[in-house]
């Protein structure tokens, strides 16, 4: 998902800042953007243990309201976290909006399966929200990328399996958009 970044990054929903080690030498700076305060107090810890490049900054704030700069980034990355976003379009918009003319979002969500499964993801969605900190199963998160700015230049879904054999269960993709 990270290979070929470079320059200024901006992470979206950093987690505990796993995706930190794997980001390689050309990129240049990392700004994370963590709402949860235990998360972000781990991935401020998991980024003092990664060595440089890329210089890493954690900062406290939202998807749908970046404290950054517009057209400050060559990229953007979203991992797991546009299925979980309060709004998923304001917080696309604003990827947009950070990302200079050119520049790419990278990401890997959990997207709607069709047909039978993404009625059971329906029904499922309103308790696995609750339980799974937010996580919404059967969003359109294709579309919605297209349908804020990007075109999705690469796309390769990935069934769910556990030991192995797949299960129904989310579908994901992973992906990479150019801002248009």
């Amino acid at each position: 998902m990270l290979a070929g970044l470079r320059g200024r990054v901006v992470e979206v929903g950093a987690g505990s800042g796993l995706n930190f080690p794997h980001y390689p030498s050309d990129v240049t700076e990392v700004v994370a953007v963590e709402p949860e305060t235990h998360l972000r107090r781990t991935a401020e810890r998991a980024a003092l243990k990664v060595g440089t490049p890329p210089r890493l900054l954690v900062l406290s704030g939202v998807a749908e309201q970046l404290p950054l700069p517009e057209s400050a980034f060559e990229a953007g990355v979203a991992a797991l976290v546009l299925c979980s976003v309060d709004d998923q379009r304001e917080a696309l918009r604003e990827l947009h909006r950070v990302i200079k003319a050119g520049g790419e979002l990278r990401f890997l969500e959990h997207v709607r399966g069709h047909p039978l499964m993404g009625t059971a993801q329906d029904w499922v969605d309103p308790c696995w929200t609750r339980l799974a900190g937010g996580c919404h199963l059967n969003r359109d998160t294709e579309a919605a990328i297209a349908a804020s700015g990007f075109e999705v230049v690469s796309l390769r879904s990935i069934k769910t399996r556990v030991l192995g054999v797949p299960i129904p269960g989310p579908t994901l993709i992973l992906g990479r958009a150019v801002k248009v």
